[in-house]
């Protein structure tokens, strides 16, 4: 059955220029025929988190394309979302766009680290970790190590001096 949607790749096709020209990647792309009504969600990410109105400036922009594109396709929704927080990292890149965050690592010898992400250089993944009754130390971890990353849900600030160690500037500008 067709549907008239576009397909994941023609999506990819379609819009990922313009993705790239405002310095974000289509990380994936699902189209949903059977929802009502369909639906076509765009997962973005960048070195730049994405924004409430970066997220509604490429929604206006790859909605004219698709219209453009137009394939008698009829109402859709169209969502351009970040990757979340629940995605894990699996690559520089992500280690990169997450610094500053508090994640959990599981290395390949079984250790588990939770510390905040700094800077990545050289396949090395520098992570600040406190511990206990010790003060801010910086571990440096091979990303080839890591067998599993996943960000964590923080709900207070963090500490100032650990946000420096990771490389990030201070929460209220916006790092």
């Amino acid at each position: 059955m067709t549907t008239g949607l576009p397909s994941q790749e023609q999506v990819f096709e379609l819009l990922d220029h313009e993705f790239a020209r405002a310095g974000y990647e289509i990380e994936d792309v699902v189209v949903d025929a059977k929802t009502r009504p369909p639906r076509i969600t765009v997962i973005a990410d960048g070195d730049d988190p994405l924004d409430l109105d970066t997220i509604a400036s490429l929604s206006r922009r790859a909605s004219a394309l698709l219209d453009q594109a137009d394939t008698g396709h009829g109402a859709y929704v169209l969502e351009v979302t970040s990757p979340g927080v629940d995605r894990p990292l699996t690559s520089e890149k992500h280690f990169r766009r997450a610094r500053g965050r508090k994640a959990e690592l599981t290395l390949s010898d079984g250790e588990s680290v939770t510390g905040r992400l700094g800077t990545t250089a050289d396949g090395v993944l520098h992570v600040v970790v406190r511990p206990k009754s010790r003060d801010w130390q910086v571990l440096d971890i091979p990303l080839e190590s890591i067998v599993k990353a996943v960000v964590q849900v923080e709900f207070s600030p963090p500490n100032p001096r650990e946000l420096e160690l990771a490389g990030v500037g201070s929460p209220e500008a916006g790092s």
